[in-house]
C-alpha cells in the first residue's frame, strides 16, 4: 500500500496508487474548503461527546480542542496549507490536527463517518448563509418600502399584458415587489427550521455503536432537533434542493422587477434613470447607457433554476443512503448562495440610486386608461357592471371613430350612448381621483398604500434585522 493511500481516511484495504486523474476527479477540497469553520465546529462538539462516552480522555479532548483552535486560526489568517493528499475539508483538517498533536488526532473520527460529518457541515454552513441572506433580503425590502413612503404621491401607468391598464401609484408598484420578497424571507426562515436538524451521530448508515450523547451534540451546535433515522440523515439532501428552489423563486421575483425597470429606463419610457454605478457603456456606440445590472439580475434567475433542475436530476436516480453523486450538492449550494447574495446587494443598490422622472411618468397617463372609471360612473348610477362595461366600450369606439381622446367626447356624444351620462361625467377625467377610489385594503389609494407601508415596516421589525445590519457572508 502506498503512503498516499495509507494517509486517507478510507485507505486501509486499498493497494497501489489511485490514478491521478481519478484523484482530482474525486476530490472536493477545491470548493468544500469553504466549510472549514463548520467542520471545525462539528469536530469540537464531537470530541466533547467522545470524552463524555469515555472514548477519549479529558487530556486528549483538550489536546484536540487546542489543535482545532490552532487550525481555525490558520484558516482565519489564510495560512492553512492544503496538501496534495487532502481529498476534502474533513481530510485536510484531520491531517493538520495529526501534524499538530500526533496520535490523539486519530481518535477524533471514532464512530463518525464522513457521511454524517459532511451533512452536518453543510447544515451548519447553510444555517449561517440563511442568516446572511435574510439580512440582504430585508435590506432590499426596507429600501423599497422607505422609497415608496417618500414617493407616495407619484402616479404612473399600470400595465397588464404590456398594455396601459389603469393609473396607479409608483409606490404601489414598488410595494408589490417588496411584498413578494417578504414572502421569500418567510419561506427562507421556514426552510431554516428544516435545515437546523442535527445529523451527527448517524455514522455511515446504521447509526453509532458508542454511547454518543446526541443531545449534547445538538446543544453544542445549536440545532433545533435531532435526525430521526440514520439512513435518512446521511443520504437525503432535500434541504439543499429546497434551498435551490427557494433561490430560483426569489430570483424569479427579482427578475420580474428588473424586467420592469429595464423597460422603464428605456428612452421610449424614460420613467426612471439608472445610476452610472449600475450601468455600463457600449464599446462601439458612445451614446449608450446599458442597464447591465438589471440584465444580469434577470439572467441569474435562469442560472439558479438550472442548478435546481440539475441537482434534482442527480437526486432522482439515487438509491438509498450516501452515494458519491451527492458530492454535487456543495457546488450547487455555494453557487446558489453567492449568486443570490450578489443579486440582492446589486438590486438594493439599483433601487437606492435610481432617479424617477415624475413629469414623464404622469404625462404617460392617458384618458383611455379611465375607461373602467367611465363604467364605474354608470355602476354608481345603478347600471349592472357588465352593461356598464359594454357602454364604456362603445364610448371608446366612438372616440376612436372621431379620432379624439376619450375625455374629448362631448356630453352629447356620451348621452347618445346612455342618457345616464350627464354633466358630472367630467369628474371622471381626473387621474388622482381615479387612483383615490381604490381605498380598500391592498388598493392603490394613498391610504391603502400608506397602510401597506406600515404593515411592511411592522413585518421588518419582526422578521428583519435593524437597518444598520451588515451581514457577514459565509466564507
Amino acid at each position: 500500500m502506498s503512503s498516499a493511500e495509507g494517509g486517507k481516511l478510507w485507505g486501509g484495504r486499498f493497494v497501489g496508487d489511485v490514478d491521478p486523474v481519478m484523484e482530482k476527479f474525486n476530490a472536493s477540497i477545491a470548493y468544500d474548503q469553504r466549510m472549514w469553520d463548520a467542520d471545525i465546529r462539528g469536530s469540537r462538539a464531537y470530541v466533547k461527546a467522545l470524552e463524555k462516552a469515555r472514548l477519549v480522555s479529558t487530556e486528549e479532548m483538550e489536546q484536540i480542542l487546542q489543535g482545532m483552535d490552532q487550525i481555525s486560526e490558520e484558516w482565519q489568517k489564510g495560512v492553512f496549507e492544503i496538501k496534495p493528499g487532502d481529498e476534502d475539508i474533513h481530510t485536510a483538517n484531520e491531517r493538520r490536527l495529526k501534524e499538530l498533536i500526533g496520535a490523539p488526532a486519530g481518535k477524533l473520527h471514532t464512530g463518525r463517518s464522513r457521511n454524517d460529518q459532511v451533512v452536518t457541515d453543510m447544515r451548519l454552513w447553510l444555517r449561517d448563509a440563511i442568516a446572511a441572506l435574510t439580512v440582504h433580503s430585508s435590506n432590499l425590502i426596507r429600501t423599497l418600502v422607505e422609497r415608496a413612503a417618500a414617493e407616495i404621491e407619484v402616479l404612473f401607468p399600470g400595465y397588464t399584458h404590456m398594455q396601459r391598464a389603469q393609473p396607479i401609484r409608483w409606490s404601489h408598484w414598488m410595494l408589490s415587489h417588496a411584498v413578494a420578497l417578504s414572502r421569500d424571507v418567510d419561506r427562507l426562515l421556514e426552510l431554516r427550521t428544516r435545515v437546523n436538524v442535527l445529523p451527527l451521530g448517524s455514522g455511515a448508515i446504521a447509526g453509532t455503536p458508542f454511547a454518543i450523547d446526541r443531545e449534547l451534540l445538538r446543544k453544542e451546535l445549536a440545532f433545533d432537533g435531532i435526525s430521526l433515522n440514520s439512513m435518512d440523515a446521511t443520504g437525503q439532501r432535500d434541504f439543499v434542493a429546497e434551498f435551490l428552489f427557494w433561490a430560483s423563486l426569489c430570483l424569479t421575483h427579482l427578475s420580474k422587477m428588473a424586467e420592469d425597470l429595464l423597460l422603464y429606463s428605456t428612452k421610449e419610457f424614460s420613467f426612471v434613470t439608472l445610476s452610472d454605478a449600475y450601468s455600463t457603456g457600449s464599446s462601439l456606440m458612445p451614446q449608450k447607457k446599458n442597464a447591465d445590472s438589471l440584465e444580469l439580475i434577470r439572467s441569474k434567475a435562469g442560472r439558479l433554476f438550472g442548478r435546481c433542475a440539475g441537482f434534482m436530476m442527480t437526486l432522482k436516480g439515487l438509491p438509498s443512503t450516501y452515494n458519491k453523486d451527492l458530492q454535487e450538492d456543495k457546488e450547487a449550494m455555494f453557487d446558489c448562495y453567492d449568486t443570490v447574495e450578489a443579486v440582492l446587494q446589486v438590486a438594493t443598490g439599483v433601487v437606492t440610486t435610481l432617479k424617477i422622472n415624475q413629469s414623464v411618468m404622469e404625462a404617460a397617463l392617458s384618458p383611455d386608461m379611465l375607461a373602467t372609471d367611465l363604467a364605474y360612473y354608470l355602476v354608481r348610477k345603478g347600471v349592472p357592471f357588465r352593461e356598464a362595461h359594454g357602454l364604456s366600450g362603445k364610448a371608446v369606439f366612438a372616440a376612436e371613430t372621431k379620432n379624439v381622446s376619450l375625455n374629448q367626447l362631448t356630453e352629447e356624444d356620451l348621452s347618445a350612448i346612455s342618457p345616464l351620462f350627464e354633466a358630472d361625467v367630467s369628474s371622471v377625467w381626473d387621474y388622482r381621483s381615479s387612483v383615490e377610489q381604490y381605498g380598500a385594503p391592498g388598493g392603490t389609494a394613498r391610504s391603502s398604500v400608506a397602510a401597506q407601508v406600515e404593515q411592511l415596516r411592522s413585518w421588518l421589525q419582526k422578521h428583519g434585522p435593524p437597518p444598520s445590519s451588515t451581514p457577514s457572508a459565509s466564507s
